[in-house]
């Protein structure tokens, strides 16, 4: 969840944000006024766990712009898993 007005930031950081090695693609899905869910497919297991410093150094980066979603969970609710379905078109 972005803090109200830190939307536009929020955005441009992602856009400006250079992918790390391996991440194929990426995704910024709105969810809500305020929410985003970013999705990113890997060219492998190995390449995301490598990749976890960086993505790690983003998130500080604009820490100050996402909104506390529970004292437990912080600023992100992070997940991750393998692909079990994909439809072309």
């Amino acid at each position: 969840m972005v803090k109200q007005g830190c939307e536009q930031r929020s955005l441009d950081a992602v856009e400006a944000w250079a992918s790390p090695s391996g991440m194929r693609q990426r995704y910024l899905a709105r969810t809500g006024e305020r929410a985003f869910c970013f999705v990113a497919l890997w060219d492998s297991k190995e390449a995301l766990v490598a990749a976890r410093p960086e993505m790690i150094e983003h998130l500080n980066s604009v820490r100050d712009l996402l909104a506390e979603l529970t004292p437990e969970l912080g600023v992100t609710d992070p997940v991750s898993g393998p692909v079990i379905h994909c439809t072309n078109g």
